[in-house]
């Protein structure tokens, strides 16, 4: 099992950047592909990226494709999601999940942060 604890979230203006971070406080990392997802107000939960245990492949929803950039390093247990050219749009909670598999479906995911808010002013 892992624990997972998210930070860096905040409130940036359109166009800005902001990275999230994403640490896995109980277990370890190497174990698990690592993926980000959001949720906004009155929205279904979203996948946004993720990244094989490796951390070699990445994959990202076409929304986020080419704006945001996830990354990982098992040594420190840490995930990171890289936002920029941020929109209002992407304003939501953020998420991180761990699964044994690979996957971007939210619901195989077994383990899941406590979410950090992001917010985008225009």
């Amino acid at each position: 099992q892992v624990q997972l604890v998210e930070s860096g979230g905040g409130s940036v203006q359109a166009g800005g950047s902001l990275r999230v971070s994403c640490a896995a406080s109980r277990g370890s990392f190497s174990n698990y592909d690592v993926g980000w997802f959001r949720q906004a107000p009155g929205k279904e939960r979203e996948f946004v990226a993720s990244i094989r245990r490796s951390g070699v492949s990445t994959f990202y929803a076409d929304s986020i494709k080419g704006r945001f950039t996830i990354s990982r390093d098992n040594a420190k247990n840490m995930v990171y999601l890289q936002m920029n050219s941020l929109k209002p749009e992407d304003a939501a909670v953020y998420y991180c999940a761990a699964s044994v598999f690979a996957t971007t479906d939210s619901r195989h995911f077994g383990y899941w942060g406590q979410g950090t808010q992001v917010t985008v002013s225009s």
